[in-house]
């Protein structure tokens, strides 16, 4: 009998485990972006559609593009991601700003970094802004010819959405700069605006390679 209660008695173990549940804010944008990520599929489905219908038309028109340049403007959305996701680390530190001098990058806060990513982007968005202005002295335009056509809507939805990116930057840094304390929500907003402009990133890489490349 003693033996039973003592065994009775014994206190009884067990493991308390945690679950962690997935930030709603990084899944729902995450779902979003998914979304769009088949409306640029749909734009590639025109393009593709449109350039097996009438090949002359691509033989003919992308003589007036500039693929050097163009490689120039995309090194720089590219290089403005890496930028990004440095801002993105710096958040994640919980580190607004920056400890040191203006000149020493590597004591740079989220501000200095998403800043730099926002000038990065406005200078993409110049570039095709003067491809544009170029494509339309030489008599490309959006209702000129087919290939016009899904060259100013592919691209164009793009810069729209790279336009938005912009505004999201601006959105976080005064979110940062207005908060008493940088905590997780202000680290979230980067977070999930780093996925948006990876994305954007990625699909321009995409862009480029059919429309640049694969003349």
């Amino acid at each position: 009998m003693s033996d039973v209660s003592t065994a009775t008695a014994a206190p009884r173990t067990s493991a308390h485990l945690s679950v962690n549940r997935p930030n709603p804010v990084s899944v729902g944008t995450i779902v979003w972006l998914a979304s769009e990520l088949m409306f640029f599929a749909g734009l590639f489905a025109m393009y593709f559609t449109l350039r097996s219908a009438v090949p002359d038309e691509w033989v003919k028109q992308t003589e007036h593009l500039t693929v050097p340049f163009a490689l120039g403007n995309t090194i720089v959305l590219v290089l403005s991601s890496v930028t990004c996701q440095m801002g993105v680390w710096a958040a994640e530190r919980f580190q607004p700003a920056r400890s040191g001098r203006l000149y020493q990058v590597g004591r740079w806060g989220m501000n200095e970094w998403m800043t730099a990513t926002y000038v990065m982007g406005s200078i993409f968005i110049a570039g095709q802004v003067l491809e544009y202005a170029e494509l339309v002295e030489n008599g490309l335009t959006i209702s000129s010819s087919p290939y016009g056509s899904v060259f100013f809507l592919t691209t164009g939805f793009h810069g729209l959405h790279v336009i938005g990116g912009l505004i999201a930057f601006l959105f976080l840094l005064g979110r940062s700069f207005s908060a008493k304390r940088f905590g997780h929500h202000e680290a979230t907003t980067a977070i999930v605006t780093s996925y948006y402009w990876h994305f954007v990133d990625v699909v321009w890489i995409a862009l480029f390679s059919v429309i640049y490349l694969l003349q």
